[in-house]
């Protein structure tokens, strides 16, 4: 799995719109065929037509994540922030997702930082399937700010 982080959350960073300490973050499964462009995808608001819609299991706006740990990593120049796994119990349909977003859902609008503002992408490497009955689950959950 690869990760990108959004140049928009750069720049929510410096402006202090986003607290990693504080706020609270969602993230969302996205539809097969879905690409990531961490140029133009600012807030949820610019991917949520390409997220899986609300059935089998799956809540439209995602779920809440836990277990934040932001680590300092002199070595390679960056800030890496984690968090615990998510899953969702599949019922009823089969579901497909081509990637992951995390965004924060704590920030609201202000000038140009946009309403839940998407701190970045996991792409699974192509179109992950899960069977009903199972266990959909994004693991080792990790965004690199540098």
């Amino acid at each position: 799995m690869a990760t990108a982080a959004s140049n928009k959350i750069k720049y929510c960073v410096v402006m202090k719109a986003v607290s990693f300490d504080a706020d609270t973050f969602k993230i969302i499964l996205m539809q097969s065929g879905f690409t990531f462009n961490k140029d133009t995808h600012h807030g949820y608001a610019d991917v949520s037509a390409s997220e899986l819609a609300t059935a089998n299991g799956y809540t439209a706006g995602g779920a809440t994540l836990a277990g934040k740990v932001i680590t300092e990593d002199d070595t390679d120049d960056r800030t890496e922030i984690t968090w615990n796994n998510a899953a969702w119990s599949i019922a009823t349909l089969p579901i497909t997702a081509s990637g992951a977003i995390i965004y924060d859902d704590t920030v609201t609008v202000s000038g140009s930082v946009p309403a839940d503002p998407i701190v970045g992408y996991i792409d699974f490497g192509g179109d992950q399937t899960c069977a009903v009955g199972g266990t959909f689950t994004v693991a080792n959950i990790e965004v690199r700010v540098a």
